[in-house]
């Protein structure tokens, strides 16, 4: 088990392998999204959150998973299309992932271990997030439902901490 954010990597939508260790000295949010979720319009809170503050560190990095209610039936085209299409996503996607059991990420693997929840450290549900300071430190996970604009006085506390 990868002890540091950014020994990890992951595979983006088109398939292409990133370390995490290029988000170096950045505030990192991931996120477990899905297409079909009710909490889908959370792609316009994370988008607004990441257009107002990727200029000052912030990176949103979203993990499709269909593990819960096969709410993420799609391919990489669909899902693509439909944070494009429906949402204007600009912050980098993943290619889908499993966030609970054997073949979880390692991604996931590694903030769960960090931030257990409420119900110890397995994800509930779509719109998991976890919040990352500028030093690859889980700092804070939010639950499905807090919206994004919720989060944004802790995104700002790390932003002014990184300066």
């Amino acid at each position: 088990m990868e002890d540091n954010f950014y020994q990890l990597e992951a595979k983006t939508l088109q398939g292409k392998d990133v370390p995490m260790d290029q988000f170096k000295g950045k505030v990192v949010m991931v996120v477990n999204t899905a297409s079909q979720c009710g909490l889908t319009p959370q792609y316009e809170g994370l988008e607004a959150l990441y257009k107002k503050y990727k200029d000052d560190g912030l990176v949103i990095l979203g993990f499709p998973c269909n593990q819960f209610g096969n709410q993420e039936p799609g391919g990489q085209k669909e899902i693509e299309e439909g944070c494009l299409i429906n949402y204007g996503v600009s912050f980098p996607m993943f290619d889908k992932v499993e966030v609970n059991g054997k073949n979880t990420h390692p991604v996931f693997n590694y903030l769960k271990s960090n931030l257990g929840g409420l119900f110890g450290s397995r994800i509930k549900w779509n719109f998991t997030k976890f919040l990352i300071d500028a030093n690859g430190k889980p700092v804070k996970r939010f639950a499905p439902i807090t919206k994004p604009e919720k989060i944004e006085p802790y995104v700002q506390q790390l932003l002014a901490k990184k300066k």
